[in-house]
């Protein structure tokens, strides 16, 4: 939830311009980030903990790439929240995998 309430400060400090309206969908993608990862506490099976676990990946990519445009524009100086993005992206990846893994054991047995 910090990494969305630090990406919306971020955005907040945007000038009020079309390429920086444009790159506000960063909002969407980084509140969806810890919105999807709290859904994982609640899937119902293990293929929808790993389905929702995939959303909080591709969410937290794309905030990567809205962080990125916005530092290569730049429509403010510095993206604090590029790093935590991507470690975001890096620790669910892995834990889409371990789940993944997991499932495919666990159909085995």
């Amino acid at each position: 939830m910090s990494f969305a309430i630090n990406v919306l400060r971020l955005i907040d400090r945007f000038p009020r311009t079309i390429a920086a309206e444009a790159v506000a969908q960063l909002a969407k993608s980084a509140t969806s980030v810890p919105a999807n990862y709290r859904a994982t506490c609640n899937a119902k099976s293990r293929p929808d903990l790993i389905a929702t676990l995939a959303n909080v990946v591709k969410e937290a990519d794309e905030s990567v790439f809205w962080l990125e445009v916005v530092i290569l524009t730049p429509i403010v100086s510095g993206a604090e929240a590029l790093h935590e993005s991507a470690e975001l992206g890096a620790i669910f990846s892995t834990s889409r995998g371990t789940a993944r893994a997991n499932y495919r054991s666990f159909r085995h047995l």
